[in-house]
């Protein structure tokens, strides 16, 4: 009765109960719609999809968080693809560097690895940016995402069209170069997809595209953008380095290489001069050269060379030990042992039969000392320069110094050091394959990396036995450094006892103001080691 009265008094027609509830329904619709949305959940690929709305019923706030690419299936299948990159990517990274360490059967490579792992790498960060900021898409994304597919692509052609580097990174190589490319492919297809999706369901559930960005979007959107500049720089990097490699392939070796370890890997071998026979017809002995730190071919050799050109020894031949120079890696891990028996095998493959003298200067002392208790019919003689004592192999095995070359193995592929010495330094492919920036290689790391994981394990036993079975009768040399003795009083005492590896002690010379490990760099060091090398080549 109050409803009826009050509104005849106003003078309007009552209204029915279907008509009030109408009006009651519209009310609420219109005042959900012009209220600012209550705060809720950001939209993932987890949120429930929305009902498509019709036109007549009303818009959603553009700041509404249902306002959401999510809300296609398209683009949350995308993600979850995303999401399984990721997990793949991963585990193919994890079994790469434990190849580093160990190489898993069918996993070697011929070449350092550190580039597969520096692809794979860039795979990881590449997909984790685009999980990250996968809702906020933008054309600066697209286009850096593009670049580093295209300079992948760039990468995965070379690696294909120059033989030796194809040959160094095989089918690992390839594999993690072309994941990359495709990958960078991906995100840009997504890229596009969400950003698709994200105006598609702007129009639908506000009424109009938005073209403003909040705060938080700018902030996703440059922060972005400033990872992929990051990630263009290091596909940049890799492929310069690529170049310096392909640059450096064409530089042709004095020998040859001969495929060891069931054809896992190949080492270079070279001879200078012809074997020579005595009277009876019994060959005169060869010397055989065995580098220390750096390759034989950097200065160590070129003293050697003056002694062959002065008639003081007839012929003499060296090799680079796997990962140094124009030689392979090998598989992990590699001790002093496997290395006696990779250039045993290349030295029977070439025909060699020796008699030797061995030449070694530093830690290639202990190689020579291995493969000479190996080979005890066939060594007349061994010099060691600045040798290498068993006693001292923990300074190799540094865990410090392995974490040391485990870092630069892993920023070896951006080639830092190698690109500045090229550009500003004018350092030349001789330089970087067997010269002083040969160091700087993933090879030359790995090399020394893998010296150090069994420097105390492996290679220390080697030695130990070798010692102990060492032929008694071979005529020895030992030359050391004055420098050297100076600084390290232990050292002295390990040098002296190097003249006890064998009961023939030719001579043990101190050459004084000599450079550390490098005896054959001061005139009277050259002297000195010619005259000895010429008494173990006439003695013998």
């Amino acid at each position: 009765m109050v409803s009826l009265w009050g509104s005849k008094k106003n003078g309007e027609q009552p209204q029915s109960d279907d008509e009030e509830q109408e009006q009651e329904q519209e009310q609420r619709a219109t005042s959900s719609h012009s209220q600012p949305s209550r705060p809720s959940e950001d939209a993932n690929e987890r949120t429930r999809l929305l009902p498509r709305h019709e036109h007549g019923v009303g818009y959603l706030s553009p700041d509404d968080p249902a306002v959401s690419p999510y809300n296609l299936w398209s683009v949350r299948a995308l993600r979850w693809f995303e999401v399984l990159f990721l997990i793949v990517t991963c585990l193919w990274w994890v079994l790469l560097f434990i190849s580093i360490f160990i190489s898993p059967p069918g996993m070697h490579s011929r070449g350092s690895g550190f580039f597969d792992v520096a692809y794979t790498t860039l795979t990881i960060g590449n997909i984790l940016t685009a999980l990250l900021f996968f809702a906020t898409p933008s054309t600066a994304m697209s286009i850096l995402q593009m670049a580093i597919s295209v300079l992948l692509l760039i990468d995965m052609i070379i690696i294909l069209a120059v033989p030796q580097i194809r040959v160094e990174e095989g089918w690992i190589g390839v594999a993690s170069v072309v994941w990359a490319a495709l990958i960078g492919a991906y995100n840009v297809i997504t890229n596009r997809t969400v950003k698709w999706g994200k105006a598609e369901e702007e129009e639908r559930l506000t009424g109009r595209q938005e073209t403003r960005r909040s705060l938080r979007e700018w902030c996703a959107v440059f922060t972005a953008t400033f990872i992929m500049v990051i990630f263009v720089i290091i596909a940049v990097l890799l492929t310069a380095t690529l170049v310096l490699r392909s640059r450096d392939a064409t530089l042709q070796s004095p020998g040859k290489r001969y495929l060891v370890d069931g054809d896992k890997y190949a080492v270079h071998f070279a001879c200078v001069g012809n074997q020579t026979y005595d009277k009876d017809g019994s060959p005169n002995p060869t010397v055989l050269l065995e580098g220390g730190y750096m390759p034989v071919e950097y200065s160590f050799e070129e003293w050697v060379y003056d002694a062959y050109v002065n008639g003081t020894i007839g012929r003499y031949c060296y090799w680079d030990r796997p990962g140094l120079a124009w030689s392979d890696n090998a598989p992990s891990p590699h001790s002093a042992g496997m290395s006696a028996d990779a250039i045993s095998e290349a030295l029977a493959v070439a025909g060699e039969e020796g008699p030797w003298i061995l030449v070694s200067a530093g830690i290639g002392s202990i190689y020579s000392r291995v493969f000479s208790a190996r080979h005890p019919r066939d060594i007349k003689g061994m010099m060691f320069i600045d040798g290498l004592h068993e006693d001292l192999l923990y300074k190799i095995a540094s865990p410090g110094r392995g974490f040391v070359l485990w870092g630069r193995g892993i920023i070896s592929p951006l080639g830092l050091d190698r690109l500045a010495g090229a550009l500003f330094k004018g350092r030349l492919k001789e330089d970087r394959v067997f010269g002083r920036s040969s160091y700087q290689g993933g090879k030359f790391i790995k090399n020394k990396l893998q010296e150090n994981l069994v420097a105390e394990s492996f290679t220390k036993n080697e030695v130990l036995g070798a010692r102990n079975i060492q032929d008694p009768n071979v005529a020895l040399v030992v030359v050391t450094s004055g420098v050297h003795l100076k600084r390290d009083k232990d050292w002295e005492r390990k040098q002296q006892d190097l003249t006890t590896v064998t009961e023939k002690l030719i001579a043990w010379d101190i050459v004084n103001g000599a450079p550390v490990e490098e005896v054959w760099r001061s005139a009277e060091g050259r002297q000195i080691l010619e005259k000895r090398l010429g008494q173990l080549y006439k003695g013998t």
